[in-house]
């Protein structure tokens, strides 16, 4: 390889090979995933007609400088750092989701945590029966509903805007609890640990525009409450009975008793050490996926 180099220097002196190193490497893929991931957001939030109208402005300034319009190559050299405090006020909850996305992803602790649970369930199978049977229950009598799991993220701020419970899963709790024109039924359930730990509790609204407009408050804080965190919330649609699934900002709806079971058990699996371990197990013994 050094050969083949010096013999191109030698007859093109304008050819340069960089020396790549393994540094060099990982700088790349560090970059290239932290750009995937700002595009990503920008791609899913109101930031993305920012980046729109920024180029407008950019195409405007450029045009501005090549006739050289100095009144407005003024006005745009003047007002640009106030532009830049207006972007982050205007832009605020944006920004803020991010950073509460970022603070959710486990880098490390998802590899070395030592926490296990029985089977890799967060919640017990008994638990999530219990919650399926209620919810269409109350989905036959047209009894709107919004019961909220916590997962990960503790969801502390949300649970003293209620008022505190402490007592086992059940349907009939469940159904009782959203009754009409009982104390309890407007609001939110929070369940943490197969546990109703709080009722009548607040839920952030979601501000994405992308949201049918169909859909009323309680699918909107199903999926606010899913976009600020990892928990996965249930509805149960007032007008028409049908339920549905929130979490990380998708809204799964109108399903099935047993599709909403499988999406529980799929969203709501927390891997056990051994399924954590077993990748770093495989390098050693040299296994091979046949995925």
């Amino acid at each position: 390889m050094e050969q083949i180099t010096n013999y191109l220097r030698t007859y093109f002196d304008w050819f340069y090979i960089p020396r790549f190193t393994i540094t060099d490497a990982i700088e790349i893929i560090i970059i290239a995933v932290l750009v995937y991931y700002i595009m990503d957001w920008f791609a899913k939030t109101r930031a993305w007609m920012l980046i729109k109208g920024l180029l407008v402005l950019l195409l405007f300034a450029g045009i501005a400088l090549l006739f050289q319009f100095n009144t407005i190559l003024w006005i745009f050299k003047n007002t640009i750092s106030v532009g830049v405090i207006a972007v982050i006020v205007i832009f605020q909850p944006e920004f803020r989701r991010a950073l509460e996305q970022l603070g959710r992803r486990k880098f490390l602790s998802g590899i070395f945590s030592t926490e296990d649970t029985k089977n890799g369930m967060r919640l017990e199978k008994k638990t999530l029966n219990e919650l399926v049977k209620a919810s269409y229950s109350m989905g036959e009598q047209k009894t709107g509903a919004l019961i909220v799991i916590e997962q990960d993220v503790r969801l502390g701020e949300y649970e003293r805007t209620g008022i505190h419970l402490d007592a086992v899963v059940t349907s009939q709790l469940l159904i009782n609890i959203f009754e009409h024109n009982t104390p309890l039924h407007d609001g939110a359930v929070l369940i943490r640990n197969n546990r109703v730990v709080s009722a009548t509790c607040y839920l952030p609204l979601s501000d994405n525009l992308d949201i049918s407009k169909s859909l009323g408050t309680r699918h909107r804080a199903a999926i606010g409450i899913s976009e600020v965190s990892d928990s996965i919330t249930i509805i149960v649609s007032e007008e028409t009975g049908a339920v549905s699934l929130a979490c990380n900002g998708v809204l799964y709806r109108n399903l099935q008793k047993d599709q909403l079971l499988s999406k529980m058990e799929e969203l709501g699996k927390r891997e056990t050490i051994r399924e954590k371990m077993k990748w770093w197990k495989g390098l050693g013994k040299h296994e091979k996926s046949n995925s």
